[in-house]
């Protein structure tokens, strides 16, 4: 199995159980799952011995001979030195290990701990570090079944691995349960389980980034966490993972369509052009990371790059004219959130993924990074294809609007010309807000902003024309004037 490309995702109509396997390898995993287990046993025969996991191996056994009386690593030990800050994770690690490694006591010999910690160190294959986690966190094991609850313990984890190492310190969000019951929703979509191949095929499909934080985050810590046992530290180093970070404003609130969780959500969904890193920062974090520390972020981890708020309806007001002066001119790749609800219904949110600068034309356009997301109720990447974006404000002939879908003649997304509706899978719904967010570098916001100060400038000049006495005769303002009942134009003149 080769690797897959991270931004080359199938069309998924929301994980409604229709899903259709993608490749050889999609068709391997649709049924047990056997390609990656005998993946998973080859790469076990052929790993080598690694000093790291070797010597966290002997610390973790010293200290559980020493705290607990036990010759061989508990659960306990793991815990408390290895995964500290998220024992949930270091319970669900520790029994895939113990499970994997067909243990006959309640502890882990030292020689099965170094085996399956280097197994899971030399993945590479992003379906095997999927599946390999999806069943972590399964709850029936034995039986390959997830349910609604096992999926959402494991992508919280991700979530709280992201927040706690986020560049601007240890963050929360208010919406993290409906962005995850959405994810759940559309994974299961009312069922109660699904085999572990579903699940794998369908983040895959949809968000299949979400799951690689977790992966570095214990790749990370098999790999250094042995300097802290065997020096007694309490903390661990911190580790950068990937969350875009939203620019600060008066707007970007818990009142924002794309609160942090969603960005999250976001940043593993949407191809990578939109949360393409920046150059890492040459100094440590200032929470107190190590030069080596900091280091290996540089090699295993991407420094997310800005999401600019460019557009907010209820900050500038709703309207086609308020968007595009907000977001024509900005040269950079742009996600557009779409709000509405219909009467007595739960609300739709939608985002629409542009990975270049917007055109008022009455043409399809796009390159292959474009993108249509559906965050709320149920999350789903709705379609990804190019030449899927219009937008048309002035020319006759044509639909006016913004519309989104690979199909001319029926557009998954459409919103009217006076953009205070819109349809989606045909289905009519108010539109009640809209956010448009840069995610370009910041050279590309300051220029939008210096072309939007030259329009100001040139309007105002081309108020401030003179004109010459014989235009004045003829003008219509002349007129005007007259019938007003004033002759005279010159203010000195009695």
């Amino acid at each position: 199995m080769g690797n897959h490309s991270t931004h080359e995702k199938g069309f998924s109509d929301g994980g409604s159980g229709a899903s259709t396997p993608r490749g050889s390898t999609r068709g391997a995993r649709s049924g047990s799952s056997g390609e990656i287990q005998g993946h998973q046993e080859k790469t076990e025969n052929h790993t080598t011995s690694l000093v790291p996991v070797e010597k966290l191996g002997k610390l973790l056994a010293q200290r559980s001979q020493k705290e607990d009386g036990i010759n061989g690593v508990t659960e306990k030990c793991f815990t408390k030195y290895l995964f500290p800050m998220y024992p949930e994770l270091a319970r669900q690690f520790y029994n895939y290990i113990h499970r994997n490694g067909k243990c006959k006591n309640k502890h882990i010999p030292v020689s099965t701990f170094r085996q399956q910690c280097e197994r899971i160190l030399a993945m590479l294959d992003d379906g095997v570090i999927i599946d390999t986690y999806v069943r972590m966190f399964s709850s029936d094991p034995e039986e390959s079944v997830v349910t609604p609850d096992d999926l959402r313990s494991l992508l919280y984890i991700s979530y709280k691995l992201s927040m706690d190492h986020y560049p601007e310190g240890p963050q929360t969000c208010l919406m993290i349960n409906k962005t995850l019951t959405a994810v759940v929703r559309g994974c299961f979509n009312k069922k109660d389980s699904h085999s572990v191949g579903f699940v794998v095929r369908w983040l895959e499909e949809n968000c299949h980034r979400l799951i690689f934080p977790v992966h570095r985050y214990c790749v990370h810590m098999l790999a250094t966490r042995y300097r802290d046992v065997e020096a007694r530290a309490a903390g661990g180093d911190a580790l950068e993972l990937g969350t875009p970070v939203l620019e600060r404003s008066a707007w970007a609130g818990a009142a924002a369509l794309l609160p942090v969780s969603a960005a999250w959500l976001l940043a593993a969904t949407a191809p990578p052009l939109y949360s393409r890193p920046l150059r890492p920062p040459v100094q440590p974090h200032p929470g107190g990371t190590s030069a080596s520390a900091a280091w290996l972020a540089r090699l295993v981890c991407a420094l997310p790059s800005h999401w600019a708020p460019l557009y907010a309806s209820r900050e500038h007001g709703l309207g086609a004219n308020r968007f595009l002066h907000h977001t024509l001119a900005y040269r950079g790749p742009t996600l557009v959130v779409v709000e509405g609800a219909a009467e007595g219904e739960e609300g739709v949110a939608l985002v629409v993924a542009a990975p270049q600068e917007w055109k008022d034309t009455h043409q399809y356009w796009g390159g292959p990074d474009c993108a249509l997301i559906q965050l709320h109720p149920t999350f789903a990447l709705v379609e990804h294809a190019p030449k899927m974006l219009y937008l048309n404000s002035c020319i006759r002939g044509y639909p006016k609007g913004l519309r989104a879908g690979s199909d001319p003649r029926k557009p998954l997304l459409a919103i009217n010309e006076g953009f205070d509706s819109f349809t989606f899978k045909g289905v009519p719904y108010p539109l009640s807000a809209m956010e448009v967010w840069g995610c370009g570098e910041q050279s590309l916001r300051e220029a939008q902003m210096e072309v939007k100060k030259w329009q100001v400038k040139e309007a105002e000049r081309q108020r401030q024309v003179k004109i010459s006495a014989a235009d004045w005769i003829e003008h219509p303002d002349r007129y005007l004037l007259e019938l007003a009942g004033r002759p005279q134009y010159n203010n000195s003149a009695k």
